[in-house]
């Protein structure tokens, strides 16, 4: 069956459009019928090429996307599904794709997901069993075919049809933030991406940053460019931080104030930076673009690509109206001065300086991991043989595993995983330091290095980890291809003994092999 949106992405003569859809909590309040008459008008329209519908935005409970995806099909329109990790584990993940799949909802946008923040009787627990990576890879076997092992050996699922992308946010003030996020992107694009959507933010040397950097790492991705009309407000809050991920800077709110006291409060003046922003983001070569703003309608969704398309022959005479930039903002490439875009040389790290700190603490990790984690080398020998002679005995192994708890429960706050991934992360402990538990880089939520959850209170893990890397010239391995989810059968377990005796998801990359079996006498 014919895939609007993914034909219109795909398309270089077409600039693909997507509107925004919040449903909000509730069956049948006022939010679902407002979102299912919006459809109905985009598919009377024909000016969408798909309708994008959230998945709990902000941490909070509301009706399931896949359902108004469902409904909305029946229109006549592509929806855009938010595929998020925030709330199920994988085997409710690949349930819910089973009846994406069955109800022919391909469209999907996998994304971390907001920190949950409330729901019946307080803060529902959350789950990020899987990150974005790994569910992309998942949809990504899905799309084969998925193997599933049984007793009579493998079976496989008919192919899936899924067109699913991720998320990228270029619009970060750090060297260590902006530099995760692009090596996530990459690990996300290895996991199967087909397409990139950029977070929210209004400087436009950042939006054209991320068509630089695919351009020089060979990444034939298309990217879709995120426009808000940005109501005071709104950007009240997301200057604030308080819907991580969307920057607005304190310039450009400043200048949204000002607006307010027009005499339509602002909305000729923030309907024509979208458009502008629509017909800048036509002009460097965006594939399409995505338009949001709380109760936007129809009309005004028209207005910004019709007036987009007749402002994009001048396209460049725009860039100058969204110098937006954070306060000591790094960009990953140096200024073209023309233009007021990025030439195509990156800015110099070397001798930056470490957005964290990275002390004591760092260097002796190092050390230990060098006399005893380095495969075959120094200690390593050793311990595999002293972890395999235990292996079977119950008390030895209680004993060598209270050790190591002691031990690590002091130093990282280890939450006794049993697959451990502080060599993935600079020698820091994800599950116990990031509150979203993610193994292949920061989300989208931080801000000025600051964890999303804990704003000012804690610097974000992934931040710290590339200042203690970067210290020692390391950050590079940061970029290496996804790390695997937490295997929850070793919850609990030793790790090293895991680590040791070749386990856990370090194995095949260090080529770690379960030792020999012992001779029975």
């Amino acid at each position: 069956m014919e895939n609007k949106f993914k034909e219109s992405l795909l398309d270089k003569n077409t600039l693909s459009v997507t509107w925004e859809l919040v449903p909000g909590r509730g069956a049948n309040e006022k939010a679902q019928q407002t979102a299912i008459a919006s459809a109905e008008q985009a598919a009377k329209g024909g000016r969408v090429h798909a309708l994008t519908i959230t998945d709990n935005p902000g941490g909070n409970p509301a009706i399931l996307a896949d359902y108004l995806g469902m409904e909305i099909i029946k229109l006549g329109i592509e929806p855009l599904v938010h595929f998020t990790c925030k709330d199920k584990n994988r085997n409710q993940m690949e349930s819910q794709l089973y009846a994406l799949d069955r109800a022919n909802v391909r469209n999907l946008l996998v994304m971390t997901g907001d920190y949950t923040y409330s729901g019946f009787k307080g803060r529902p627990k959350p789950v990020f069993d899987l990150d974005p990576s790994n569910t992309l890879q998942l949809i990504t076997e899905m799309n084969k075919g998925l193997e599933v092992p049984g007793m009579k050996g493998p079976t496989y699922h008919a192919p899936s049809d899924f067109f699913a992308g991720a998320a990228v946010s270029p619009f970060k003030s750090t060297e260590a933030e902006l530099m995760i996020q692009y090596y996530k992107m990459k690990k996300k694009i290895q996991g199967g991406a087909q397409f990139i959507v950029t977070q929210l933010g209004y400087d436009a040397r950042k939006c054209h940053e991320v068509l630089q950097f695919l351009k020089v790492n060979n990444l034939d991705v298309p990217v879709v460019g995120n426009i808000y009309v940005l109501p005071y407000g709104a950007a009240n809050v997301m200057n604030q931080n308080k819907l991580p991920g969307c920057v607005v800077t304190d310039k450009l709110l400043a200048e949204l104030n000002t607006e307010k006291t027009a005499e339509d409060k602002g909305v000729g003046q923030r309907m024509l930076r979208a458009a502008k922003m629509y017909a800048f983001m036509k002009g460097m070569g965006f594939a399409g673009v995505h338009i949001g703003g709380h109760n936007l309608k129809y009309e005004q969704v028209e207005y910004i690509i019709d007036k987009g398309e007749e402002l994009s022959p001048n396209w460049q005479d725009y860039i100058k109206e969204f110098d937006y930039p954070q306060n000591n903002g790094f960009y990953y490439f140096e200024k073209d001065e023309k233009t007021g875009l990025n030439t195509d040389r990156p800015t110099n790290r070397a001798n930056r300086p470490l957005d964290a700190p990275a002390g004591a603490m760092n260097s002796m990790m190092r050390g230990m991991h060098s006399l005893m984690f380095t495969p075959d080398k120094k200690l390593f020998p050793v311990l595999r043989s002293m972890y395999h002679a235990a292996e079977g005995k119950k008390k030895a192994e209680k004993r060598l595993h209270a050790v190591e708890h002691i031990a690590k429960v002091v130093m990282l706050d280890c939450k006794d995983c049993g697959d451990c991934a502080i060599l993935d992360i600079g020698y820091l402990c994800p599950m116990s330091q990031c509150p979203k538990n993610q193994r292949n880089g920061a989300c989208g939520g931080s801000l000025d290095g600051w964890c999303e959850v804990f704003p000012k209170e804690k610097k974000c893990v992934w931040v710290r980890a590339y200042a203690r890397l970067k210290k020692y010239g390391e950050e590079a391995t940061l970029d290496v291809p996804p790390v695997p989810p937490a295997n929850w059968d070793l919850y609990q377990t030793s790790s090293w003994s895991n680590f040791y005796l070749g386990k856990d998801h370090s194995a095949p990359v260090l080529g770690i092999k379960r030792p020999e079996s012992k001779i029975k006498k």
